[in-house]
């Protein structure tokens, strides 16, 4: 018995339907990239290792997926590294699928940087994959839908990715909390408990406030060699509430005596101004228990949440000031978002957002009577598409209740018949299949009735 084909857990087939509603989603998103000045790139599936090992923080590391050498890539290895996989599969892997397009969009400006025009601004559309556990709304293979600046401090950047997350979401229809901090404060935070070389495990302990909550995340900072003390600190911050004054007044108590930490809140304080003055129609916030556990940021962090649907982020970013200075590029700041579309795709479908004519297929389906009758129909076909009608023919002549059924699986609204009257006539007969109403139509105003 033949086996059962199947793909692998955390990725999904898309079909016509689906596709049309994903590419509605990356044709809005790439609109308004473009608008604001942003150029495209593409990078490979694949990375050298060591490209991408060290990037992500401990966490990151165990996700990527690594991908075996070509022929024998066993030969020759020290087979006592069984017992430690790391180390076994950096000896028989050289390569592995991209975690982010982040990282390799800063290889890609390391090794380009002669070419380059600075401020580099780029968008990049691209699936990328992580070794996770499958569940709602996380996958295995997803795409990314990045927009990124490289090349300048200057907390303008930092709000224009706010004002692409703004519109991009208004065009999509969805109502979003734009979540906003800085890595600084949280820096100035591990200063403040008393831990400042724990700002890694302080970061990856509190983003996972959203998901375990906050005796989990206080569970994690003990056993991560936090204290009573420096916990009872770390609490009052990551509860917050207010305007984003009174929480900027509240950290500055708190942050007082470390000058990165304070040097986060003057950032913070600039960006909310320049958003105040920017007619930003989203809902924004300050959130001081936003950590992004990626290690690379350094300065501002965005999350995107929806306000109407249940899921995890659907769009997160940041500042980071020395990605490239890993492959021999210091001092080249950057800051950048990205979209997650398949669960934007989620939202919208999960709230009926999807606006009709994005995922409209054939609208017109010609019947065929025959040679003479399909002969007919041709350049009226021609006319539609160039009036931007989608149209097809039934590509053979079998009884016009088989044309009707197809037309009424693919979901297509109006049939037009053909037969030796109307090719007498100069017309042609259309159907409404969702009413049933039929009317003649001359075949040069074809287009207008149906428009």
């Amino acid at each position: 018995m033949a086996q059962k084909p199947s793909i692998p857990k955390g990725t999904r087939d898309f079909g016509p339907v689906e596709m049309a509603g994903r590419n509605y989603i990356f044709d809005t998103i790439r609109s308004v990239f473009r608008k604001y000045g942003y150029s495209p790139l593409e990078t490979p599936a694949m990375e050298n290792l060591s490209t991408l090992l060290g990037k992500y923080g401990e966490e990151g590391d165990k996700l990527l997926f690594k991908i075996l050498n070509s022929g024998d890539a066993f030969a020759g290895v020290d087979l006592s590294l069984q017992g430690n996989s790391n180390a076994l599969a950096l000896n028989v892997c050289e390569k592995g699928l991209r975690y982010d397009l982040t990282v390799p969009f800063a290889r890609y400006v390391v090794q380009h940087q002669n070419e380059l025009v600075f401020p580099f601004k780029r968008y990049q559309i691209q699936p990328v994959w992580r070794a996770d556990r499958p569940q709602k709304g996380r996958y295995r293979e997803f795409y990314q839908c990045d927009v990124d600046v490289i090349g300048s401090r200057s907390l303008l950047n930092e709000l224009e990715l706010v004002q692409i997350a703004d519109e991009v979401f208004g065009k999509l229809g969805i109502n979003v909390c734009i979540k906003i901090n800085n890595r600084k404060v949280l820096s100035g935070l591990a200063e403040a408990i008393g831990h400042p070389d724990k700002l890694t495990d302080l970061t990856v302990a509190i983003d996972k406030i959203e998901k375990v909550g906050l005796d989990a995340v206080k569970a994690e900072l003990r056993e991560r060699g936090i204290d009573e003390k420096g916990i009872s600190v770390v609490e009052p911050v990551l509860l917050l509430k207010g305007s984003a004054e009174e929480k900027l007044d509240a950290i500055r108590t708190v942050l007082k005596d470390s000058s990165t930490g304070m040097k986060g809140v003057a950032e913070l304080e600039e960006l909310i101004g320049l958003i105040g003055t920017a007619g930003i129609r989203q809902q924004v916030e300050i959130d001081l228990s936003l950590a992004r556990g990626l290690n690379y940021y350094t300065g501002a962090i965005f999350e995107v949440k929806a306000l109407d649907f249940a899921i995890g982020s659907i769009c997160g970013g940041g500042r980071y000031d020395d990605l490239t200075g890993i492959f021999g590029l210091p001092d080249m700041s950057g800051v950048g978002i990205s979209f997650g579309a398949d669960r934007i795709y989620d939202v919208l479908s999960g709230l009926d957002k999807f606006p009709k004519d994005a995922i409209e297929g054939t609208k017109v389906l010609f019947s065929n009577m025959g040679p003479q009758e399909a002969a007919y129909s041709l350049p009226v076909m021609r006319e539609l598409r160039a009036a931007g009608i989608n149209c097809e023919i039934y590509p053979d002549n079998v009884k016009l209740k088989k044309q009707f059924d197809y037309a009424a699986k693919k979901g297509i609204p109006y049939l037009a018949i053909v037969g030796g009257d109307e090719m007498a006539r100069g017309t042609v007969s259309l159907k409404n299949l969702a009413t049933g109403e039929q009317q003649t139509v001359g075949k040069e105003e074809m287009a207008g009735v149906l428009k």
